[in-house]
């Protein structure tokens, strides 16, 4: 089945694993700072969910970064 490239000329599922992988980085990146917000206020248990919340984008963006990896590969094999 033949994949939309939409308006970037880029396969949907590429683009979509792409920015996934992207906002995931940079809500773990913005996190950081309500993490340091936590521990200045000390207050453990939000500093706690903000390292939590955190490492769930880190580990997000990597599957999301094994996915890409594997659609990539997929990608090549069909068209060799």
């Amino acid at each position: 089945m033949e994949q939309s490239k939409g308006n970037t000329g880029t396969r949907d599922v590429t683009f979509d694993l792409v920015s996934i992988m992207y906002h995931a980085l940079q809500g773990a990146e913005t996190i950081d700072k309500y993490v340091g917000d936590a521990d200045q206020g000390v207050n453990d248990e939000l500093a706690q969910f903000f390292r939590e919340t955190k490492e769930e984008y880190g580990r997000r963006a990597d599957k999301a970064k094994q996915l890409l990896a594997r659609e990539m590969s997929n990608s090549r094999s069909a068209a060799g």
